[in-house]
This record gives structure tokens, sequence and C-alpha cells, in this order.
């Protein structure tokens, strides 16, 4: 394994709390396509997060090297946790009237399906590709003031941030189980292309879905407003899409890209004793 790799990977105690009252409706800075983007998103996070612990908890009595097997150990912490705070921001998401709960039970079924149709190693290959996903959006969250910038100072962006952080720590440790177990380049490399399709679409299927459902997506000008800013958004640059594209090269690996300054730049940001996230550390 790359030098990265030997990272140490732990889950943390934190809670979060979104009392009545401390999000606006559309809580990323007023804009409303991001916010049903971001809500639906979360909505599928408690089973996604599920669908990783079991991918790669089928191959953990496989692994064999001491490092990763820690990791493993580290990764199904911090996903078991990931998954118990978007339930927490879910069901505030659906009080203010997001479909979380629909989304949710869409996602469970969609991740029950694949795995009745695919293998286990094919499953564990959707969860690299899915944890590669979840990396780049996290270091484009972590690495860019504007992306940052779009969330406020809410209780939602110290959670997205806790998030962030977490999935950038262990984004290779999928990866480096699938590719311990046998996982080919072939497998790997056709199951993002499907992954990409599918994550894309769905994104856009039930983000418009919400909006749907939102009297403000009814107000012409403020619909085009936020369309066009989608269109400039952080998360759509030129950067992130070739970031997603390296996924495809044959001998790729999470690690081509360092993130080890950046890690090291917000664990005292968020974790330090008078870091953003030190009142919600248990």
């Amino acid at each position: 394994m790359t030098e990265t790799s030997t990272r140490l990977v732990r889950a943390r105690r934190i809670h979060f709390n979104y009392p009545d009252g401390g999000l606006q409706r559309h809580y990323v800075q007023g804009d409303l396509v991001m916010s049903h983007i971001v809500a639906y998103l979360s909505a599928t996070f408690p089973e996604g997060e599920d669908f990783f612990v079991r991918s790669v908890r089928n191959y953990a009595d496989q692994v064999t090297d001491p490092v990763l097997k820690e990791q493993v150990k580290g990764f199904i912490g911090q996903e078991v946790t990931h998954s118990r705070e978007h339930v927490a921001l879910n069901e505030r998401l659906q009080q203010m009237g997001y479909p979380t709960r629909f989304n949710d039970r869409i996602t469970r079924r969609s991740l029950q399906r694949d795995e009745r149709i695919f293998s286990p190693i094919t499953c564990l290959a959707m969860t690299a590709a899915l944890e590669h996903f979840t990396a780049v959006f996290a270091e484009t969250l972590l690495g860019d003031e504007d992306a940052r910038a779009l969330l406020g100072a809410t209780e939602v962006r110290k959670m997205l941030l806790w998030h962030a952080y977490e999935e950038s720590e262990h984004r290779a440790v999928a990866f480096d189980v699938y590719r311990a177990v046998g996982g080919t380049e072939r497998r790997r490399i056709w199951t993002m292309r499907m992954v990409t399709f599918t994550f894309f679409g769905s994104v856009a299927l039930f983000t418009t879905l919400s909006l749907l459902a939102d009297r403000a997506t009814y107000h012409p000008v403020r619909l085009i407003r936020s369309l066009w800013a989608l269109r400039r958004s952080p998360f759509l640059k030129r950067s992130v899409r070739q970031r997603f594209r390296q996924y495809n090269k044959v001998g790729f690996h999470p690690n081509d890209v360092d993130n080890t300054d950046l890690l090291e730049h917000w664990k005292p940001e968020l974790f330090g004793v008078d870091g953003q996230l030190a009142a919600n550390m248990s």
C-alpha cells in the first residue's frame, strides 16, 4: 500500500442538533435547487452507508494486512455514525417539507435489489465507486471556499464538514479491500460507469420530484436564477469532473491525489480544543 494508505481511520463520538426554527426552508444560503439536492443526497446516506458497511464486511475476514484490517474497523464505525446522524438531519428536513422518508425508502429498495442482482464483489466495487464520488465532493467542500460559503453558518454546515472530513479520511478503504480480495480492473471500471449513470440520473430525477412539491419552484425568476447558479457550482467545476473521470484509468488509486495537507489543516479546525465541532464531540 502507499504511504497515505497507512493512515489511522477511527470513528468519533459526535452528535448534531437541529432545533425547530434553526434552519430556513431553503437552508443552502437560500438557494432553491441546491437545498433540494443536498436534502436528496442526505436522504440516501442512511441506507447507502449501511450498504457500504455490508459490502465491506462481506470480505473483512479475507483481509490479511493488519493496517487495512484496522482501517476496515474504523471505516465501519465512521459509516455507522454517518448513517445515524443523517437520520436525525433527514427527520428535520422531512418536517421542513422535503421528501426524505420517501427517498430513504426508494434508496433501500434499490440497494436491496442491487444486492439480489449483483455478486458481493460487484457490490464492493459499487461501494468503492460511490466512495470516490463522496470523497471528491468532500474534498471540494473542504478545499473550496466558494463551496463552503453555500452552507452559511448552520448546524448543517458543521455536520457536512465533519462528514466530508471522514469521507476524505477513509476514501481508500473500500478500494483497498476490493483490490486485496482480487477485484479486477475491468470490473472496477465498468462498475464505475454504471454507477455514474445511475447516481447522476437519480439525483436529477428525485431532485426534480422534490422541487415539484415546493411552491417556490413555480416562481420562474427564482427557479431560473437557481438553475443558473447550479451551472456555476463549485461542485461542477472542470477540475471536479476530471477527478471523477480519473477513476476510469487503469491503475488508478484514490491516493493518487494526496489529501494529507487538507486533512492536517482541517483536523484542528474541526476537532481541536477550540475547533468548530468541539461542542458536538462527546
